[in-house]
């Protein structure tokens, strides 16, 4: 019974103790406060920290893919009777190799500089042909930037100029292995503008020069003073704006490189996304929640506007470096000579229709064009990504160039890369585990109240058992009473056994 009741009491004085510090520990929020500061010291770009060597030499094996768009019509476009037929070659899948070297910290450790080498190695089991071999028809970037630059020369003077180059065998189209496209070949036309030009380079390729290069240097913040700058681009090639556009919101560099964001992101957030590529950045919004490997992610992707023309985005007026009618929506570039170069999604994905009604062979997919980013919204940290554009000529009527005169216009691609990563294995490993420990400490006050209500419900049952016990117990009756008392033995007894002595014999006696 004492025992019972000791139970009883200490059960629920301690359940009612656990249950109200359970509940005063996730209102005030302190574990997840406590865990949430110590992944914010964690996450920076110092030494010592836990994402720090990944950030150095990240492990996850990145792919990029190239498709080409071979024209299978030349002759038929260029005479303007059919519009252009294209075949999609590819991929040609390269693993890249991107450490950051030179890696200097800067103003007390707030900020970091480093210089990323990209390397490409050819993966033939991942690719559909031999790039060396396998040859793609399309057009002649070389010859159609020195065509763009000649814009109003004067009649006389392109019509010079194209003279020449017909007498050296250019064309608005070309034919080249997929080796050379990407990584240079000499060309003739560029070979004769050197001798005019010495500061020409007489090599072409949409990657030359690339392989073992880096993209200048960066300078990052670490985070150190604040989470919300952790991977933030300070400056790149020692300036903090470019000088390449038309507006100061178009040369701004904002955002990260694309391979770190702060932690604890949400789903409201604009994230900024710089690609020296592109010499430009892009803004990337909450799309869906996604899983991969079994660690949640949020996804982010550009939004139709961010590739939109200055007159559907405000925000994108001053990447029109010519004339309004050249800002078709895709988004312009300068680059590759001087060649009228636009960026696109592959096909003309989030595009105006009318591009892709425009060319045969061009059919945008959603799942198969999107860029995306998968982050873990807990670490900031991408978990799968894939970048994904096109680079397409723009082909228009020039005056002095009787190989434009069909021209109407049109963006021609010339093909699409895919840049992808998934987070290997061991790193996935060990985010799921430190993604547990956070979830542990998060929740640790509600393990709290549940252990209290759980002892408040032992308390109770014991109560309940208690008074049971008490009810279904039955009444006690008196009892007959048993008493002993002493009597002689008989006298036969005596007289019998009296050679033995005499003795006290015990009997009982009912006192009632």
């Amino acid at each position: 019974m004492r025992k019972g009741s000791c139970c009883m009491f200490t059960s629920g004085v301690v359940g009612a103790v656990l249950l109200i510090v359970g509940i005063g520990l996730f209102v005030s929020g302190l574990f997840q406060t406590l865990i949430h500061n110590k992944l914010k010291r964690e996450i920076t770009l110092t030494e010592g920290s836990k994402v720090f060597a990944s950030w150095m030499n990240p492990p996850p094996p990145v792919y990029i893919q190239f498709f080409f768009f071979n024209v299978t019509n030349p002759e038929e476009f260029l005479k303007g009777e059919a519009k252009p037929r294209l075949t999609e070659m590819g991929p040609y899948t390269f693993r890249q190799y991107r450490p950051k070297h030179n890696v200097t910290f800067l103003d007390n450790g707030t900020k970091v500089s480093a210089y990323t080498v990209k390397s490409f190695v050819f993966l033939p089991e991942k690719s559909v042909g031999d790039p060396k071999v396998d040859m793609v028809t399309t057009v002649n970037i070389p010859a159609v930037a020195v065509i763009n630059r000649l814009k109003g020369v004067g009649f006389w003077v392109a019509s010079g100029i194209s003279m020449y180059m017909g007498s050296i065998g250019t064309t608005l189209f070309m034919t080249h292995t997929v080796e050379e496209m990407l990584w240079g070949f000499k060309d003739p036309l560029l070979t004769r503008l050197k001798t005019i030009r010495p500061d020409t380079d007489e090599y072409f390729g949409l990657m030359l020069n690339k392989n073992g290069s880096d993209d200048g240097e960066f300078v990052y913040h670490t985070g150190q003073q604040n989470y919300l700058d952790f991977g933030r681009i300070f400056t790149w090639k020692g300036e903090k704006m470019l000088s390449l556009w038309k507006t100061n919101q178009s040369n701004m560099i904002n955002g990260s490189d694309g391979s770190a964001f702060h932690p604890f992101l949400s789903k409201k957030e604009r994230l900024n996304v710089f690609t020296p590529d592109l010499c430009r950045s892009i803004h990337m919004r909450f799309e869906k929640e996604v899983e991969v490997k079994g660690i949640p992610a949020y996804r982010f992707t550009p939004p139709r506007a961010v590739l939109a023309s200055g007159k559907n985005n405000p925000e994108n007026e001053g990447f029109c470096l010519t004339t309004c009618k050249a800002c078709l929506g895709c988004g312009n570039l300068k680059g590759y000579y001087g060649a009228p170069v636009v960026v696109s999604f592959p096909h003309f994905h989030l595009g105006a229709e009318k591009y892709a009604e425009a060319i045969d062979g061009i059919s945008p997919v959603h799942d198969r064009h999107q860029t995306f980013l998968d982050l873990n919204p807990t670490m900031g940290m991408p978990v799968r990504a894939m970048k994904r554009a096109q680079i397409n000529i723009h082909l228009e009527r020039v005056s002095g160039f009787p190989l434009t005169r069909n021209l109407n216009g049109t963006i021609f691609p010339i093909l699409f890369l895919n840049e992808s990563v998934v987070i290997d294995d061991a790193s996935a490993a060990r985010i799921q585990k430190l993604l547990l420990i956070v979830t542990l400490v998060s929740h640790f006050p509600l393990v709290i109240m549940a252990l209290g209500v759980i002892l408040l419900l032992v308390c109770i049952i014991l109560v309940i058992r208690f008074y049971q016990n008490k009810v279904i117990q039955p009444p006690r009756t008196p009892s007959a009473k048993k008493d002993t008392s002493y009597a002689p033995v008989s006298a036969k007894a005596d007289d019998q056994d009296e050679k033995n002595g005499t003795y006290i014999g015990l009997t009982p006696v009912d006192k009632s």
